[in-house]
């Protein structure tokens, strides 16, 4: 998809597409390899063309001591707003003043997206169209002129250079394929005086009007490398399965890890996958015919179902094992019974970013960086989001947060992406 308008006219979301992803769904079509980022966990949970290599170079450049003291803090703290409406909660801190968008009326919506080539980010689109539709109903916005940049850096810089002459926008929401490349559009954005969201993956300014995330990849790393050094012995063996390189958010989860599990005396190879489930398969088919495995780590869930295949392939135990909260790691854990912790970069993100603009549009403060909830799923609480999300398909992620949005469940259940 290069280029959707979703205005009133369409708001039945007719005529929709199913579109390949790296994932085990089997309601979606053959996976294909991602290239450009996680872009993330991207979000999560984007592939890259360094399928298969054992990774290279120093985690050092990314890890920030400041950033993963506050982050680990962040993972504790108390947030504003109500619980059972977290795409709307976030940590107190600097609030924007938005007085000056103050508008009567409907406004159009610019957003730049880097893909939607993954579950996760399907999962999060489906949820921000069925959002969408309630800010129409409303009068919020008149429409969403969407522009998908099939996870290419030069294309995404494009499509907003072609919004900021061209797309006569109110407001541009922007999430960025990858950190450094998307920084130098994202500033000529904000330079137009009108607001900017941007969420999921962040870019090096602080220009835009509100920056929405989860805590982080440090308290992803934190939280998954905590968990497997509680769970293995001192010189025990985990295997790290990363999506790809260059990304923040990714890098964070991973150097976090690393700091710890090295504390913790664990012995951590790690592999970018190109969220490939073939190479997954052949990385620890390769490390289990040369020795023990005891863990395996993911700064992605995507192919999580795969790694466990590798296990039960070879007629090795289950390792300890960190995936995400896609709905076929949920399910294969509880069949298999092994010890897991489900992190999470919460999906229902993709709500936040046009509840912001409405709040931008009606003059309202909202946080210069709106840090969302990020909470794991423990074994104790897995029967509780199965039950939940009984009857989505595998590539659906628990933690959407679209159950009170029209079209529940059907929409998610059938996979319908404009």
């Amino acid at each position: 998809m290069r280029r959707t308008t979703i205005g009133r006219s369409v708001a039945a979301l007719s005529a929709l597409a199913m579109l390949a992803a790296c994932s085990t769904d089997e309601s979606l079509d053959e996976p294909a390899t991602e290239s450009a980022e996680e872009g993330a966990e991207g979000a999560e949970d984007e592939g890259s063309e360094d399928g298969g290599e054992e990774a290279e170079g120093d985690s050092d450049e990314w890890f920030d001591q400041a950033d993963y003291d506050e982050q680990f803090e962040q993972r504790s703290a108390t947030f504003e707003g109500d619980p059972e409406t977290p795409w709307l909660q976030y940590i107190d801190g600097d609030m924007t003043d938005t007085s000056e968008f103050a508008s009567d009326g409907a406004m159009k919506v610019c957003f730049s997206n880097a893909s939607i080539d993954n579950p996760w980010r399907q999962t999060g689109w489906i949820t921000m169209n069925q959002q969408l539709e309630v800010l129409q109903e409303d009068g919020v916005i008149s429409e969403m002129e969407t522009r998908d940049a099939q996870a290419d850096d030069n294309t995404q810089i494009a499509d907003i250079d072609y919004f900021i002459s061209e797309g006569n926008c109110d407001a541009f929401v922007i999430s960025p394929n990858s950190t450094a490349a998307l920084t130098p559009a994202v500033e000529r954005a904000c330079d137009t005086g009108l607001p900017v969201v941007v969420f999921d993956r962040g870019v090096e300014t602080d220009c835009p009007t509100t920056f929405i995330h989860p805590i982080g990849g440090y308290a992803w790393g934190i939280d998954t490398a905590e968990f497997l050094s509680e769970n293995l012995e001192e010189g025990d063996k985990v295997v790290a399965l990363r999506i790809l390189p260059g990304v923040d958010v990714l890098e964070h989860r991973w150097a976090a890890a690393e700091q710890i599990f090295e504390e913790n005396g664990i012995e951590a190879v790690d592999y970018f996958t190109g969220a490939d489930p073939a190479e997954i398969k052949n990385i620890l088919a390769d490390e289990l015919a040369t020795g023990e495995v005891q863990g395996v780590w993911m700064d992605a869930g995507d192919g999580a179902v795969a790694a466990i295949e590798a296990f039960e392939d070879a007629g090795q135990d289950y390792p300890v094992m960190t995936g995400e909260d896609e709905m076929s790691f949920l399910r294969k854990w509880e069949d298999t019974g092994l010890t897991g912790l489900a992190p999470v970069y919460s999906n229902f993100q993709w709500r936040t970013p046009l509840l912001a603009v409405e709040q931008i549009f009606a003059g309202e403060e909202v946080p210069t960086e709106w840090v969302l909830p990020q909470v794991p799923i423990t074994e104790d609480e897995r029967a509780d989001f199965l039950e939940a999300n009984d009857g989505m398909p595998d590539g659906h992620y628990a933690k959407f947060g679209g159950e009170d949005l029209p079209g529940y469940p059907d929409v998610w259940q059938e996979r319908i992406i404009p």
